[in-house]
């Protein structure tokens, strides 16, 4: 078996070296994610206009100061392991570079934000973070800074960039930061535990993928992407939030999940929510990593008005947070654990994340006025989007909407509707209105799609997977029409003409494999399978069925058969728990190809050295955001590919 070896001794230049905090290991690991599936924007890019009259001199002693203050500055991630290291103040020269323009002005400091956003950043040998300057007429106009998530959040860009103009001015920077090296021993792991169980038997029976459909094509192929800007929004805000003493980001949220609510009925459902920890003024100071993306459990009270909507969308985001900030990695291994077993891939209803950076991708191709008609990102249609992404900002005087969604969910029409009908409901709670959450939903859902006690069904898309299990000649999924046996619960039937040697089990595993890149879930147990040459009438008695009612059928072990999967088996035993050697039970032949990466107990942070270790096997074709799925490994294994063959550059050939 291939073991990575032992990381090379620190360079002279480190001062000290510890773990990655557990915020930090999302961004670590999402760093290894192809760009175009990334959630989170990295690197993070923002900027500042250069007070007069400061010079290009002043913006450098500036940066250095800022470098010698705050460690995260000079800090370096290990690509294999979740460690970080900090080095000193001079260990590299500072990046900064400066680029000549003809005019300073709104269009320019977007597009060059954006173009310093899209440079990659190389974190492990690289300070994480470069500056620009824009010089115009020979003057210093403008300093664009861009960071790298893993290192510095959203949040400590900010802090950076307000450090940065207020030291241009000559005025006192705090002096206070804390790095998360100060804190990364803080959190006792027998809290985490206690911590991971809890939240997990609260999310066991929320439901998932609870925004219906309302329309769109009927392939549901397509997404839609716009920004909607609003400055009487911005009043109405600010007004709401002092009533009801809360920030406006947690006001905005309740106002996304009282549409919901009004949209679909539904009162309790699944958002994913970006919440940081910057109650301590060391921490409101400190430009690293605090914010993590966290899974939050609203519970709307039917008849309840708006104020007790932002009150408990509050509780749940700070519940949230404190659940979620002990081992990420852990909670999302023993979550895919717990969604494999249930049968179903849990999707939040609404991605939710404020910021104070552009994106490439959502640069307007028009400045649109305040209170104008919402600007339309170019999108390519490329997989529908299950969830509702919506990201706020708010600056200088006016709020911005930024909403990506598919046309599933909601269509183009309905998707513009989207924050205009937001900014309508602040309006409405401005001027003294109650709001309350209606019981009911006001809108039809869309015809084709059924409603789950986990979340909404596509039965199409369901049948589709259905269809390309090999050996099954035709499928057709409908809502079970008796209830005997199951509580009651509403459930999906599937009937499939199938060759001789398909079982249940088999079709199950398949919908299982392929819930996480087709939407739509399929009640497990609910498997009748009939010969491809029954005849019509034929009594049911001869019918092949799973067993075991709203349970998932027991799906027995299986050991690595192929060349790619005893690669994929060896590299698993490798970066299980304790990394146990062969011969053990966790050897590679005792890795079962039917379960999934979290049931072998591999967390998020050992994802990368798996990878490396197929690499070296000869072997590539998957990406880290697969493997942090429900998918089997036996499913994952067939993905695999051979690494490309390296051209031969002179020289006798190898025997």
């Amino acid at each position: 078996m291939n073991h990575l070896p032992e990381p090379a001794p620190c360079p002279a230049t480190v001062t000290r070296s510890g773990p990655l905090t557990w915020v930090q290991q999302w961004h670590w690991f999402e760093r290894t994610i192809p760009s175009p599936r990334r959630v989170n924007p990295t690197p993070l890019a923002d900027h500042c206009h250069v007070p007069p009259p400061a010079t290009v001199a002043d913006i450098h002693a500036a940066l250095a100061s800022l470098t010698a203050r705050h460690e995260a500055l000079r800090t370096t991630v290990d690509p294999l392991r979740p460690i970080q290291h900090v080095h000193r103040a001079d260990w590299a020269p500072l990046p900064v570079d400066h680029v000549d323009v003809p005019a300073v002005d709104a269009g320019t400091l977007e597009a060059a934000t954006a173009e310093l956003a899209a440079r990659p950043i190389d974190p492990e040998r690289e300070p994480p973070w470069r500056a620009r300057v824009l010089i115009e007429a020979g003057k210093p106009r403008a300093v664009l800074v861009a960071a790298h998530h893993v290192v510095i959040d959203g949040w400590g860009l900010a802090v950076l960039i307000n450090q940065l103009h207020d030291q241009l001015r000559g005025d006192c920077v705090p002096l206070v930061s804390v790095h998360p090296l100060d804190t990364v021993a803080a959190q006792p792991p027998e809290r985490a535990r206690a911590a991971e169980r809890e939240w997990l038997m609260r999310l066991a029976s929320n439901p998932t993928g609870v925004l219906a459909p309302f329309g769109g094509t009927d392939g549901g192929g397509g997404r839609h992407r716009l920004q909607h800007r609003s400055a009487d929004a911005y009043d109405d805000l600010d007004r709401v939030a002092r009533r009801h003493r809360a920030s406006p980001e947690a006001v905005v949220l309740a106002a996304l999940a009282h549409d919901v609510a009004t949209r679909t009925g539904e009162h309790r459902f699944l958002a994913s929510v970006v919440v940081s920890n910057r109650a301590r003024a060391a921490l409101r100071n400190s430009i690293g990593v605090r914010a993590l993306t966290v899974p939050v459990q609203i519970d709307l009270r039917p008849g309840a008005a708006f104020g007790e909507v932002v009150a408990s969308v509050a509780t749940a985001s700070a519940a949230a947070y404190r659940h979620g900030r002990w081992r990420p990695a852990e909670l999302v291994a023993a979550q895919a654990r717990m969604d494999r077993r249930r049968g179903v891939v849990t999707v939040p209803a609404i991605e939710y994340n404020c910021y104070s950076w552009p994106r490439d991708y959502l640069v307007p191709a028009q400045n649109t006025p305040p209170d104008g008609s919402a600007t339309w990102i170019s999108s390519a249609p490329d997989e529908p989007c299950e969830t509702l992404y919506v990201d706020f900002s708010r600056d200088a005087g006016f709020i911005t909407l930024d909403v990506t969604v598919g046309d599933h969910l909601l269509d183009a029409e309905q998707a513009l509707a989207l924050p205009a009908r937001l900014c309508g409901l602040l309006r409405q709670l401005a001027d003294g209105a109650e709001c309350p959450v209606p019981a009911r939903p006001l809108t039809p859902a869309a015809s084709g799609w059924w409603r789950a006690p986990q979340g909404w069904v596509s039965l199409t898309r369901v049948e589709d997977v259905l269809r390309s299990h090999p050996g099954v000649l035709d499928a057709t999924v409908a809502p079970g029409v008796d209830t005997a046996g199951d509580g009651g619960e509403p459930h999906l039937v599937a009937h499939a003409r199938v060759a001789p040697d398909v079982i249940p089990d088999d079709v199950h595993r398949h919908v299982l494999d392929q819930l996480g890149e087709v939407p739509g879930i399929m009640a497990p147990g609910r498997y009748v399978l009939s010969p491809a040459g029954l005849e019509p009438g034929r009594p049911p008695d001869q019918f092949r069925t799973a067993t075991g009612g709203a349970t998932t059928p027991r799906i027995p072990s299986r050991p690595p058969a192929t060349g790619t999967e005893r690669a994929l088996a060896a590299a698993v035993a490798a970066v299980g728990p304790g990394g146990l050697p062969a011969g053990t039970f966790h050897s590679p032949d005792a890795v079962d190809m039917n379960r999934c990466l979290a049931d072998h107990g591999v967390t998020l942070v050992a994802i990368p050295r798996l990878l490396a270790l197929l690499h070296q096997s000869g072997f590539t074709g998957i990406a880290p955001d697969e493997l942090a799925g429900t998918a089997s490994l036996g499913h994952l294994a067939a993905a695999l590919e051979p690494l490309p063959t390296r051209a031969h550059h002179g020289g006798e050939a190898s025997p």
